[in-house]
């Protein structure tokens, strides 16, 4: 199987030669890590090409596929193949994946500052997890109004930062039920981008 592949330069598309499939690389492999960064992200389909951080992996992970959402600092567990492509080399084409919240301090940090909840950039997330520390994503989920502890959060920002989060869940649990139905991942943003939280 190939796919064509399409990476964002400098304001231009290129299309690149087909991914192979490596010889060495079963049917379905399962990685975990840390989006790094994102390369390039198709608002539209949900096609993606990025980097993640695996553990025990010292170099990143270029992965390609198609995602409802998907910003640095957040955790998936992916299934899919290797391929190989012949300018940039190894790469993981992702079929299925899930999001955990992160569990260090460093990876709730980077989650909520990545820009994936409005309100929040890499300052106030400081601050957030500072002060909350490892409890961070609970108190956001389930006591939010204690937000107004952190210096420098006020109750507008509270509320949007309340919003951000509940269609952040929305996107995730529409993409989980899908999936759980037998939706693949493709036809799971497709979905999701056509009818929203009504999917």
């Amino acid at each position: 199987m190939s796919i064509d592949l399409f990476i964002y330069t400098n304001v231009t598309v290129s299309c690149l030669p087909l991914l192979t499939k490596c010889p060495r690389s079963p049917a379905n492999e399962s990685l975990s890590g840390t989006v790094e960064r994102l390369t390039y992200h198709s608002s539209e389909s949900g096609y993606t090409v990025a980097r993640l951080k695996a553990p025990r992996v010292s170099e990143l992970i270029t992965i390609i596929g198609n995602f409802a959402n998907i910003q640095a600092g957040q955790t998936l567990q992916l299934k899919g193949t290797w391929g190989e492509h012949p300018k940039y080399g190894s790469q993981f084409q992702v079929v299925d994946y899930q999001e955990s919240l992160p569990a260090t301090i460093t990876g709730i940090e980077k989650y909520l500052g990545s820009g994936l909840i409005k309100g929040v950039g890499p300052v106030t997330a400081h601050r957030i997890v500072a002060h909350f520390g490892l409890e961070t994503l609970d108190i956001i989920e389930h006591q939010s109004e204690r937000l107004i502890e952190v210096p420098g959060i006020a109750k507008k920002r509270i509320a949007m930062i309340q919003r951000a989060w509940s269609e952040q869940k929305a996107i995730k649990d529409v993409m989980v039920f899908l999936q759980g139905h037998g939706v693949s991942t493709l036809y799971a943003v497709k979905i999701y981008k056509q009818y929203g939280n009504h999917a």
